[in-house]
């Protein structure tokens, strides 16, 4: 049996006790950042430390101060804590491993318009949005054959299950997020929306993507390397991982 075939046949049983294990233990976090090892994701000059960095440097960052926060009140893991090559597969049996009730993965965005700018929240669902199928192809952009079909069935199982929590999570990191960073550093909102991303799929459980902002905007790339940022930023994340948590899992 092929790797995406077992996944896929995980998946078929991990939804069927989703439910059950959502609402019986203590909850579990599971931090994915971006990109790493061979895969830079998006990239970019940065003047505050003179050379070009990657999207996976700044995920990382983001996320181990993410995982920092939330280790304060819940389990809470890392897919990498170092820059190492981690397959999409790998995310998914890593959530499985540890037992994931959600899964919130780090990126950051680019556009071939250097004016376009804004932190992001997206959930795992299906849309109709035009301007999101950019996003979805370049975070989906090295799958292809049979294990986009094969995705594609996986996306649609969980989704049935995961939607309404997913959207409820995004909201609540949303709000967390514009409490935080809109205000202290007045950066531009695109708000929380819809997609279809496979890491997020593969994790069979409620997901979010977070794009903290655009490394092709000459000021935030700046401004996402810069720590006070990375500080607010990762304190918006966990206090609306706290909130939704706190109001909606019984533990």
């Amino acid at each position: 049996m092929s790797v995406s075939k077992k996944i896929l046949f995980s998946t078929l049983l991990g939804c069927m006790f989703l439910s059950w294990e959502i609402w019986a233990r203590t909850p579990v976090v599971l931090i994915d950042p971006g990109h790493g090892g061979d895969d830079c994701g998006a990239k970019s000059y940065i003047r505050a430390r003179q050379r070009v960095i990657c999207e996976k440097e700044l995920a990382l960052e983001i996320a181990l101060k993410i995982n920092k926060l939330l280790k304060k009140n819940f389990q809470s893991y890392l897919t990498r804590t170092l820059d190492r090559t981690i397959s999409l597969d790998d995310r998914a049996q890593m959530a499985d491993k540890v037992a994931a009730d959600y899964f919130i993965s780090i990126h950051l965005n680019a556009h071939e318009n250097p004016q376009a700018k804004g932190l992001e929240v997206y959930y795992l669902d299906n849309h109709n949005n035009i301007a999101v199928h950019k996003i979805e192809r370049v975070e989906n952009k090295d799958l292809k054959g049979e294990i986009v079909v094969i995705n594609q069935i996986l996306a649609d199982l969980v989704i049935e299950r995961t939607a309404p929590i997913s959207k409820g999570l995004a909201q609540s990191i949303h709000k967390g997020l514009v409490s935080t960073i809109k205000r202290a550093f007045s950066q531009s909102d695109r708000g929380p929306k819809a997609a279809l991303f496979y890491v997020l799929a593969l994790s069979k459980r409620p997901s979010v993507l977070l794009e903290a902002g655009f490394m092709t905007h000459m000021r935030e790339r700046e401004l996402m390397a810069d720590p006070n940022f990375q500080d607010k930023f990762a304190e918006g994340v966990a206090n609306g991982i706290t909130s939704f948590i706190k109001k909606n899992y019984k533990y």
